[in-house]
């Protein structure tokens, strides 16, 4: 059976699969990304995994892969393949695509990992079918993919969909971008399990723990949650002016709270549009799966363009 490697990289562990030409899974697997052991382990523990799929592939199905995806946290230069930053890997500049083409001896394709998750959100998955969608993953950041036809748009320097670092309230709380007042900071999963463990009292507190005092009537987790829905729908309303997106997905472990979250944001976007049309607001639906499944669509995307240009003349 013809498959692909698809890989993702996060920073503690990475996620693997063998993925079938209709995007379906047939081999899973797991591994640690060993980033205690310092960035040149972690480059060599990628390769020494993507290897031992290769080496699955081959034995299982009759064949070797055909191509590989692969997906990594930080920045990304995706034209040239290089893993250009990961503050929680410690890497600079590492040439990931060309390593791994040269150990597996096919052809790679090399992906930010919220925009392949977003990718495969979008095509697969909450927004399967929609021609314009926006996907933003509410997770210890807040980032976002920006989908076009079926593809995520990288930006001319690899940065296009950091809504997170949009400036929601000027002068507020500094951000390690080096702005002030960013999205990430009010209205992240960890923007609101800081808010909340202050609030309680509770120092071990998380914004999951502030979800379900929401729900049990809780007024001091109802304003610091209004809060962190305020902020948001103020970030979301923004990219929604700019980007008009049929779609918005959310993803991440803020969303896990489900219609906690989801009832009053689309409210409080309700209420602050005025001349925009409201995109459906929709949770993710693939969980921890969309990198592994994005990394494969970014590898099946990658041969179909290498088989066109091979039957150009």
């Amino acid at each position: 059976m013809r498959h692909v490697i698809a890989l993702d990289v996060g920073g503690t562990g990475m996620k693997a699969a063998l993925a079938g030409p209709e995007g379906e899974l047939l081999h899973r697997a797991r591994r640690p990304t060993a980033r205690e052991h310092g960035p040149d382990a972690v480059v060599a523990g990628i390769l020494d995994f993507a290897a031992e799929l290769r080496a699955y592939g081959a034995e299982h199905f009759g064949t070797p892969a055909a191509a590989a995806g692969v997906a990594v946290p930080g920045i990304v230069d995706e034209a040239r393949g290089v893993a250009a930053y990961a503050a929680n890997l410690g890497w600079r500049d590492v040439p990931l695509r060309d390593l791994l083409a040269e150990r597996l001896g096919v052809p790679v394709a090399l992906g930010h990992d919220v925009r392949t998750g977003g990718l495969a959100e979008g095509r697969v998955g909450a927004g399967r079918g929609a021609d314009r969608f926006l996907f933003v993953a509410l997770g210890t950041g807040i980032a976002g993919a920006i989908g076009v036809d079926g593809r995520v748009e990288a930006g001319a320097h690899g940065f296009a969909g950091e809504i997170g670092h949009i400036v929601v309230r000027p002068g507020g709380s500094p951000c390690p971008c080096g702005q002030h007042g960013c999205l990430e900071r009010f209205a992240s999963a960890a923007a609101v399990s800081e808010a909340w463990a202050t609030a309680s009292g509770d120092p071990g507190a998380d914004a999951a723990d502030c979800a379900k005092a929401v729900d049990s009537g809780d007024p001091k987790a109802r304003a610091v949650w209004q809060g962190a829905v305020d902020a948001l729908a103020d970030g979301l309303v923004t990219a929604l002016t700019l980007l008009d997106p049929r779609v918005l997905i959310i993803g991440g472990g803020l969303a896990e709270a489900g219609e906690t979250l989801f009832t009053p944001l689309r409210e409080a976007i309700r209420h602050r549009i005025t001349f925009q049309k409201q995109p459906s607001i929709v949770p993710a639906a693939l969980g921890d799966s969309a990198g592994c499944l994005g990394a494969g669509l970014l590898a099946w995307d990658l041969l179909a363009s290498t088989d066109r240009m091979e039957v150009t003349p």
